[in-house]
Parts: structure tokens; sequence; C-alpha cells
């Protein structure tokens, strides 16, 4: 793939790793897709990068009050009955507890009121740990990656919420369309998921590459705006 600012990726967590899809700020959209294992295996897709944006909470605060980071709780409402996939973020010393006991304990001790963690939540700290550390790393190349969520993504190409779970026939539908009339060619809809990766993967990716094409052209909307950030600097805000 040639080298320039105009490439732009839309990252998913998938079961072996993340899903990758690449393709132009601007032209005709050509995309191609990858499933990687490392984050910072990304610059061997296309380099430079002028705005990734991936399905992966970004910045973690030091304590919670109520249902998660302030930018949880300005999206769920947006959301409709897709507002359970979005999931709240405890504190950063939970999600840097590598055992689930360990983790339920910061978390309590973080939270205002007291909250334990869902298993499914905590599933995802790996993958948030590794995003945290990539971003954090003096070694990262500095091209902007943002946080979205594909299900906000969808709600704002459509309008309002989603009808259908994305894992439903009527989901997946319901998502190529909305994909498809927002300029996403047929042959990448089309397009058997990499190795690794799910259809909803794919699609969730997709979504994620419209918010990255977006933050590039300094089109993206910030939730909440104004947003905070962590102890590091990192913005805590979904964007689409």
């Amino acid at each position: 793939m040639p080298t320039g600012s105009e490439w732009i990726a839309g990252i998913d967590g998938c079961p072996s790793g993340w899903m990758v899809v690449i393709g132009p700020v601007s032209g005709p959209m050509t995309i191609r897709q990858a499933v990687i294992s490392r984050l910072a295996d990304l610059e061997s897709l296309a380099s430079p990068l002028a705005a990734v944006a991936i399905d992966m909470p970004i910045g973690l605060p030091d304590r919670i009050e109520g249902s998660g980071r302030r930018a949880e709780r300005a999206v769920r409402p947006l959301l409709g009955a897709r507002q359970s996939s979005v999931f709240s973020i405890p504190a950063r010393a939970a999600v840097e507890a590598e055992d689930y006991r360990q983790a339920c304990d910061a978390a309590l001790a973080s939270s205002d009121p007291p909250r334990k963690i869902a298993k499914q939540a905590f599933n995802l700290f790996t993958k948030i740990r590794e995003l945290d550390s990539w971003l954090r790393d003096p070694g990262h190349p500095g091209f902007p990656v943002v946080e979205t969520h594909p299900e906000l993504v969808f709600r704002r190409l459509k309008g309002r919420p989603l009808e259908h779970p994305k894992k439903t026939g009527e989901g997946k539908r319901e998502r190529r369309a909305l994909l498809a009339a927002a300029g996403i060619p047929a042959e990448a809809l089309d397009a058997p998921p990499a190795k690794g990766a799910g259809m909803d993967d794919l699609l969730d990716a997709l979504a994620c590459l419209l918010t990255a094409q977006r933050a590039a052209m300094g089109l993206a909307r910030a939730h909440p705006d104004p947003f905070d950030r962590d102890r590091y600097g990192l913005p805590m805000a979904i964007f689409a």
C-alpha cells in the first residue's frame, strides 16, 4: 500500500487480536482488512496514518463516580435498547489488576457508590491494558488515536438507535445497509472477514473507520464535550 498521510484505520477487538480495516481519508474508498495480534503491528499495514479510531476504552480515571466514566454515561442515553453494549469501565487500578478478585477489590475501593466488575467487562482488560501501554509508549509514532463505539456510529448514521442486536441476521443487514449508505463499498461489505475475526468484528471495524475519517477531517464529535483527561493526558471521550 502506498505511503502518505491520507490513510486511516478502524480497529475492533476480535478473538485473535485486533480486526483492522485501512482506507483513504478521501477519494474512492478502497479498503483492506487484516487481523493483527498486537497494536504495535499496525504500522506494518499502512504508514504514516492520519487517524485511527478504535472500539476500546482510552483514558482511565483514578476514581469512578456513578456507572462508569463520563464517556459511557454520555453515550448510553443515545443508544436506546443498544445501551447495554456500553460497559462501565472502572478506575485505572482495577483495569491494571490481572486477577478478577483483585480487580473487583480495586474497583470497590475506587468507585462511588462502590461497584464490582462484570466478568464480561473484566475480559476486556487485557486489550485495554495493551492499548493504554501502546498509547503511552514513548516510541508511539504519534498519529491521532480516538476511542469510538460502533453502536454510536450506527446511531449517528441512522439518526436514531438501531432496532436489532448486531449478532442477529436483521442486525447485520441493518448495519450493512447503513455502512453502504455512508460510502463503504460493496466489495468491502461482501468480503469474508480475515481469519480470526467474525463478520460482526468486520462491520464494527468498518464503523470505526468512518469515525477515523471524521477525526482526520476534524469532524468527529466527542461524548462528552468538553471531556476530561486521565493522569497521563489521554482523553476520556467516545468519538463519532
